[in-house]
């Protein structure tokens, strides 16, 4: 048989494919060069099937399994250069080869560049052995010349014998039916060189051409990936037809920068944890010695990660890591095998589909090894560990040991976490409150107010609590000077701390006769209330003057009148109403001396000023600054000083918790850093492409900002030996990822360093900015634009299919495959009745 009567491209109806006119090019045109597709980067300037025939080995019992590698040159270099590669095609002496071979902008070729065609024959693909049967060249000047842009060339081995033959036919693709294509154009001509277009008919139209972005040339993806290949494909269709198929692969340099800032993150965020530990102040010996432990070992992981911070600053290779790295403790937190796929589909009936995937190697700590289990079986130990201690603690001496419940180390955590964020706030618009003053803006004054007001009130809620009540009673009472006045002759039988060796593990307990309702002590309860209850004071005091200030205004007489009066008879939920608040000294107290009257003074008095002529003074421009900066300096003390004060209760508080697993608990989280970062690299990147492509897909949009991002992860790891610790590791690292929320906003400018994403936050929750340039930023909804967080689902499912995992089915266990996928089954259904419930005429 003939290659032509075996071209995959015969067809005897008419069809959109076919081959290109004939187009004169004279011999003097030297010059010439190819010219692709400028609206469409990923559009060849040339591509070409091959289909080989009579191919003839040594071996005549044998037919071959053949592949065709393209080499070229180009003048004037005078060396070849590989360019690509067919499929191998097995047991035939005929093969009609499906890749076809593409040259793109960037390949460098013109109509003197020399294609070389080498055919081999591969004897044994587990092995790679194979040798060269024949090969041919030809010049692409004349594949263009030729009739129907079809060559047919013989192949020739090393010794000039035939050893079959091979075609080369070039792809063109019409027209759109609704548009007129010229049989013939004369070539442009450009910068004084002559060009010739191949292939401009492949053009999309502009509307499709808007939902497709290039990994290459669009201004937000090749700030994100790069070093991407490309391959074609032309698949034949049962309707005579084809499918015309561009596979690519790129890297991506998220994968060493997510990490440096991950990272950088995690050694603030313990470095924090030290600092509040230093800040609980001076402690009595058997705390100090408790507080000494734990600051050990968090320096200890701080190292580790200060380490890993320089190693990833100083990493200067490729962004892309090999699973031959996956055991390098320098990349342990890069991704390994991290690269986007991305398959194009065109038919012939114009329509374009692009499909995207992000692959990466099973997330897990691979350096750390699985000999005890992944996370999974880790954070049950670990667990099993807390609940040993806890029960111990109750059973002991529940009434002499301080033991804290799950539910009150979760309470701890949300406490700190709304005190940090207050005092900001307060803090904020305490200062905008000032600058409203100073404007004289009655309405910005009215608002601000308000909200700080709302904002003073809230963490005063958040401070009037009795966990934290107790907590503080407890630090008070692990004060050296509590411990020496206890400890005094007249103390009678007092109350101590003890420490306990358990297991090499430091515990505190109190000891005593009446230990767990001495810290109950009536003049620190007092003390702790008037802290929040000066709080609440001041802010009336504000409240009050504001109403006077704006009473003024509207009044614009100058009557006479009081000028400011505090009152302070508001009752609150614990104080008496005849109660009076008191400025408690925010330096050291002394403690010996816990009398009422000696660290507390008025928080405001009472001024009644009955003066007819309002003085220069309070007519001057800043008389509302002037009226309103001591009260608000008050505020902000008071603030100040009960948020520390409580968050340091809150501190004492965990450290008693985590004293016991400590080391457990750091060597876990480590691990589970690991994982979560490569985890979190592999999601944006995902999320940064199909934000992309769907830019003017309004459903999605409205999905992402309403129910938020459903984050899909496949596995194919099989729940046998070390896989299944991988296993383990990566479900827990993929379900993290709910901790996750996005944030779109406009790049500074269209640089590549000003779009890559950025991290804030810590452990309880990262969010990640998504940098778009302004011309992409506008087109998204208002909503996203405003700043609106958007949340992450993620889901798992794994399917095991390899030969360790018929030996697991048959032989072990696949209990965790199954739990894995059922607990991603109802976060799927969960997310898809949200759908329904939200977005119900996307159902339809």
């Amino acid at each position: 048989m003939s290659a032509r009567e075996n071209s995959p491209r015969r067809s005897t109806k008419a069809r959109s494919m076919h081959r290109a006119s004939t187009i004169d090019v004279t011999s003097d045109m030297l010059g010439l060069s190819l010219a692709g597709n400028s609206q469409d980067p990923d559009e060849p300037i040339l591509e070409f099937s091959l289909a080989c025939s009579e191919l003839i080995t040594p071996s005549l019992d044998r037919k071959p399994n053949s592949f065709v590698a393209v080499s070229v040159t180009t003048p004037p270099q005078a060396f070849w250069t590989k360019h690509a590669q067919t499929e191998i095609i097995e047991g035939t002496s005929n093969p009609i080869f499906l890749s076809s071979i593409a040259f793109f902008q960037d390949s460098l070729i013109n109509q003197l560049t020399q294609v070389k065609l080498s055919v081999y024959d591969v004897k044994d693909r587990s092995q790679g052995t194979m040798y060269l049967l024949g090969s041919g060249t030809f010049f692409v000047n004349e594949l263009l010349q030729e009739k129907n842009h079809r060559l047919h060339l013989t192949l020739r081995s090393a010794e000039s014998e035939r050893v079959g033959n091979i075609t080369v036919i070039a792809w063109q693709m019409e027209e759109k039916a609704d548009r007129s294509a010229p049989v013939s154009r004369s070539p442009d001509t450009i910068n004084g060189r002559t060009v010739l277009p191949v292939d401009e008919s492949l053009t999309e139209s502009l509307g499709l051409r808007s939902k497709y972005a290039s990994l290459r040339k669009d201004t937000l993806l090749k700030s994100v990936f790069g070093g991407a290949i490309s391959r074609m494909y032309r698949l034949p269709t049962t309707d005579g037809n084809h499918l015309r198929i561009l596979e690519q692969m790129a890297e991506s340099g998220l994968s060493i920068h997510i990490p440096r800032q991950f990272v950088k993150l995690l050694l603030e965020e313990d470095a924090a944890r030290v600092c509040e530990l230093e800040e609980l102040g001076e402690l009595s010996p058997c705390w100090e010695s408790l507080r000494r432990q734990i600051v050990t070992q968090y320096q200890t992981i701080i190292l580790n990660y200060q380490e890993t911070v320089t190693d990833l600053h100083q990493y200067k290779g490729p962004s892309f890591k090999a699973s031959s790295l996956k055991a390098d403790k320098k990349l342990e937190f890069v991704p390994t095998n991290l690269h986007i796929q991305r398959m194009r589909v065109q038919d012939d009936s114009g329509s374009d589909q692009t499909y995207d995937i992000v692959t990466i190697g099973a997330p897990a700590a691979h350096c750390q090894a699985f000999k005890t289990g992944g996370l999974r079986k880790q954070l049950h130990k670990f667990e099993e560990a807390k609940k040993h201690y806890y029960e111990e603690g109750c059973s002991s001496s529940s009434s002499q040991s301080i033991i804290y419940i799950p539910q009150d180390i979760i309470r701890a955590k949300e406490i700190i976490a709304h005190i940090n964020t207050l005092k900001t706030q307060v803090s904020y618009y305490a200062e905008r409150l000032s600058r409203a003053a100073k404007e004289r803006s009655a309405n910005g004054l009215d608002r601000t107010l308000a909200i700080l007001a709302d904002k003073t009130r809230q963490l005063v809620t958040v401070c009037d609590c009795k966990l934290l009540g107790n907590a503080i009673q407890a630090l008070d009472a692990a004060r050296p000077e509590y411990i020496a006045s206890k400890a005094s002759p007249t103390a009678g039988e007092a109350d101590q701390v003890m420490l306990r060796n358990d297991q090499d593990t430091l515990v505190a307990r109190w000891t005593g006769r009446n230990s767990r309702s001495s810290l109950h002590v009536s003049w620190h309860e007092e003390e702790w209330e008037k802290v929040w209850l000066n709080v609440d004071k001041s802010l009336e005091c504000i409240i009050q003057r504001v109403d006077k200030l704006l009473q003024k205004e509207r009044l614009q007489s100058g009557s006479c009148e009081d000028v400011f009066q505090c009152d302070i008879s508001s009752s609150s939920k614990k104080g008496n109403p005849e109660c009076r608040a008191y400025w408690i000294n925010p330096g050291p107290l002394d403690e010996t001396n816990p009398s009422p009257s000696s660290v507390s003074s008025p928080a405001c008095h009472s001024r009644n000023k009955t003066n007819c002529h309002t003085t220069a003074e309070e007519s001057s421009p800043g008389e509302w600054s002037e009226a309103l900066y001591p009260l608000l300096t008050t505020l902000t003390d008071c603030v100040s000083m009960m948020s520390d004060k409580a968050k340091k209760a809150m501190v004492f508080l965990l450290m008693q918790d985590s004293a016991p697993t400590i080391a457990m608990y750091l060597s876990l989280q480590y691990r589970r850093d690991v994982v979560f970062c490569q985890t979190l690299t592999a999601l944006i990147c995902g999320f940064i492409i199909k934000l992309r492509n769907c830019l003017h897909d309004d459903g999605f949009l409205r999905q992402l900002y309403t129910i938020g991002l459903l984050a899909q992860f496949e596995s194919l790891l099989s729940t046998y030996g070390e896989e299944l610790a991988m296993l383990e590791d990566m479900s827990v690292g993929i379900m993290d990822l709910r901790n996750v929320t996005f944030k779109v906003t406009q790049a500074t400018s269209n640089a590549s360093g000003d779009m890559l994403p950025v991290i804030t936050g810590n452990r309880d929750g990262f969010n990640v900015r998504i940098p778009l340039p302004s011309t992409m930023f506008d087109a998204l909804p208002r909503e996203i634009q405003s700043g609106m967080l958007l949340r992450v689902q993620p889901v798992l499912f794994n399917v095991g299919i390899n030969e360790q995992q018929t030996l697991a089915e048959k032989f072990g266990d696949t209990s965790l495959q199954e739990v894995i996928n059922m607990e991603s089954l109802v976060r799927l259904n969960s997310y898809y009745e949200q759908f329904k419930e939200v977005l119900p005429d996307d159902c339809k």
